[in-house]
C-alpha cells in the first residue's frame, strides 16, 4: 500500500447533522504532491468515515492542482465549495466552484464542478502564482457576496484580496484588498470571521458591532498570525485594533507546529470550531514511508474572544471526553527544587491531562533580560529550558518520557519579573524527545508568552498527549502549543508521565486529572 499525505484541512462544514471534513491529501505516497481533496463525514467531530476523493484534478481549469478552499451554505440550504485549481505548470492559479451531486444523500458523496469554472481570473494587477485559498463567503446588507484570498504583492506585502458577487456566479475584484500588510511575504489560507464581545457562543452575522479576527498562514515562516480588529462594512476594510500587532511577532492560534487551519461556524452546538494540520519533523521521506503516512489534522477545537478583548481563547471540544477511560487524580502535592512525581495509572503515550499548579509566592521569579525583549518567545525558551533552574518555574509535564527521562518533551512555565509587570511563558520542549541521532531532525522548543493575571499564585495546563503529538492548552487556552515527537524508547507501553519542579520556589499540584484515551473509530 502507497504512504498517504495529509495536509490543509479545506472546507469544513456542518450540514443537514453531518460534520465534513475535507483536507488536501496525496493518496500515492508520503511527500507533497498528487493533490486531491479528501473527504470524511461525522456525527460528532471524533469518530469519522472516510469517503472516496471529492475534488480532484480533471478538467483544464484544475488540471495541474486542485488546492485549498472553503464552503458555503447558500440560501436555500445549498451547499457549495470554493478551491483554487492550477491551471497549467508555472502554477497559475485560479477559483473554481464545486457543488453536491446529490444534496439529498447524507454523506454528499460526489461533487461536480460546473463548465462555467473558473469564476475568478486574477487580472494583470495580481501575482497570478500567488492568488489562493478562497474563504467562506460572507453576505453584506447590501446582499452581495464577499470572499477574500491570499496573495502577495512586490515580494513582501501580503494581501487579503476581497471579491464580491451578487449571485454568487460573477465576481467583481474590489478596488483595495481587505487589508495588507507589509514586509510579511505571501499570505496563505486566509480566514475572516466575527466573534462575540461577550460569552463563548460563536457568531455567523457580519455586523459592525462584533470584534473580527483576520489570520493569515505566512509562507515565509510556516507559522499562522491573527489580529483582532474591527470591520468597516461600507468601506470592506479590516482595521486591526491598536495594539493588535499585524507582523510576524503577532498573535498565534498556536505556537507549535500548527499551520493552513480553518474554522467553521457549527449550528448544531452554536460555536465555531478551528482545525489545524500539523506536518512530519522527522524530515526524511524514508521515516514517513516506513510507516505509511505523513501529516496529522489536530483534534477540533472551540474557539471565541478572551474577556479582556485582546485575544482569542481555544479548548479541545467537548465530545472529545468521550474518549476518556481510566482516570487517576492527584491533589496537594508539593514538588521542592529538583522534584518529580509520576502519574501512574494511565497509558502515558495516549492520555488527556489536565493540572493546576500553585506558588506562594512570586518573589522568586527571575529578572526578564532587557536583551530578550527583542526575541520570539522560543527563543527565550531556546535559552532557559526545562533542564536549566530557575526561580519560579520551571515547572510543568514531563511528557512521553523514559524512567530515568533519557528522553522526554517537557511542557512547562517559567514565570520572569519584568520591569512593570511578571512575564509568563509556556514552553513545549522537544530537544530531548528522542535519542534518535538526526541532525535534520526538528526538535525545537516552541513556546509563547502566556498573558494571564497571576494574583491568586496559579497556572493551569493541559495536554493531549498521542504517540508522536502533544497539544498543550496554558490557562484554560490563551496560549496553545502543539509538537511532533518521535521517541525511540518512551514509546506505547514504556512511555512515562511526570509532574515536575525546576525551580527554588515550590510548586503545589492542587489538582492533576489524567485520563487513560481510547482510540477514535475510523471507518472505511
Amino acid at each position: 500500500m502507497p504512504s498517504k499525505h495529509t495536509i490543509d484541512p479545506n472546507a469544513p462544514m456542518y450540514f443537514n447533522g453531518v460534520y465534513h471534513l475535507f483536507y488536501q491529501y496525496n493518496p500515492n505516497g508520503s511527500v507533497w504532491g498528487n493533490i486531491v481533496w479528501a473527504h470524511s463525514v461525522s456525527k460528532d467531530l471524533i469518530n469519522w468515515i472516510n469517503l472516496e476523493p471529492a475534488i480532484y484534478p480533471s478538467k483544464p481549469f484544475d488540471q495541474f492542482g486542485t488546492w485549498s478552499g472553503s464552503a458555503t451554505i447558500l440560501p436555500g440550504n445549498k451547499p457549495v465549495i470554493l478551491y483554487t485549481g492550477i491551471v497549467d505548470a508555472n502554477q497559475t492559479q485560479v477559483q473554481n466552484y464545486a457543488i453536491p451531486a446529490n444534496v439529498s444523500d447524507p454523506y454528499l458523496r460526489e461533487w461536480i464542478k460546473p463548465d462555467n469554472n473558473p469564476l475568478i481570473v486574477a487580472d494583470d494587477s495580481i501575482n497570478k502564482t500567488k492568488f489562493r485559498d478562497p474563504t467562506t463567503a460572507w453576505m453584506g446588507k447590501d446582499g452581495h457576496w464577499r470572499i477574500v484570498m491570499g496573495s502577495l504583492r512586490k515580494h513582501s506585502r501580503g494581501l487579503a484580496i476581497m471579491y464580491r458577487s451578487k449571485d454568487f456566479m460573477k465576481w467583481v475584484k474590489a478596488k483595495h484588498p481587505l487589508h495588507s500588510t507589509n514586509g510579511t511575504g505571501n499570505w496563505e489560507c486566509p480566514d475572516f470571521f466575527p466573534v462575540a464581545l461577550k460569552g463563548t457562543n460563536g457568531i455567523d452575522q457580519y455586523g459592525e458591532e462584533y470584534k473580527y479576527v483576520l489570520k493569515n498562514s505566512m509562507d515565509l515562516t510556516r507559522f499562522e498570525y491573527y489580529t483582532l480588529g474591527k470591520y468597516d462594512t461600507k468601506k470592506d476594510r479590516y482595521v486591526p485594533d491598536v495594539g493588535s500587532i499585524d507582523s510576524w511577532k503577532g498573535l498565534r492560534f498556536d505556537y507549535g507546529n500548527f499551520y493552513a487551519s480553518k474554522t467553521f461556524y457549527d449550528t448544531s452546538k452554536n460555536r465555531r470550531v478551528i482545525w489545524g494540520w500539523s506536518n512530519e519533523s522527522d524530515i526524511f521521506p524514508e521515516d514517513d514511508n516506513a510507516k505509511g503516512w505523513a501529516g496529522i489534522q489536530l483534534i477540533p477545537r472551540k474557539v471565541w474572544l478572551d474577556p479582556s478583548g485582546k485575544q482569542l481563547i481555544q479548548w479541545p471540544v467537548e465530545e472529545l471526553e468521550t474518549l476518556r477511560t481510566q482516570k487517576v487524580q492527584l491533589s496537594n502535592k508539593k514538588l521542592n527544587n529538583g522534584e518529580k512525581i509520576e502519574v501512574t495509572g494511565i497509558t502515558p503515550a495516549q492520555a488527556d491531562v489536565e493540572v493546576t499548579f500553585s506558588f506562594a509566592s512570586l518573589d522568586k521569579a527571575e529578572s526578564f533580560d532587557s536583551s530578550w525583549t527583542d526575541m520570539y518567545a522560543q527563543d527565550v525558551c531556546g535559552l532557559k529550558g526545562a533542564d536549566v533552574q530557575g526561580g519560579l518555574g520551571p515547572f510543568g509535564l514531563a511528557t512521553l518520557a523514559t524512567e530515568n527521562l533519557e528522553e522526554n518533551t517537557p511542557v512547562f512555565f517559567r514565570v520572569f519579573k519584568a520591569q512593570q509587570n511578571y512575564k509568563v511563558l509556556l514552553c513545549s520542549d522537544a530537544k530531548r524527545s528522542t535519542l534518535k541521532f538526526n541532525e535534520t531532525m526538528y526538535k525545537v522548543s516552541f513556546a509563547g508568552f502566556v498573558d494571564v493575571d497571576l494574583a491568586d499564585k496559579k497556572l493551569s495546563l493541559r495536554s493531549l498527549i498521542d504517540n508522536s503529538v502533544i497539544e498543550s492548552f496554558g490557562a484554560g487556552g490563551k496560549t496553545c502549543i502543539t509538537s511532533r515527537v518521535y521517541p525511540t524508547l518512551a514509546i506505547n507501553e514504556k512511555a512515562h508521565l511526570f509532574a515536575f519542579n525546576n525551580g527554588t520556589e515550590p510548586i503545589t499540584i492542587e489538582t492533576l486529572d489524567a485520563w487513560s484515551m481510547g482510540k477514535a473509530k475510523i471507518q472505511y
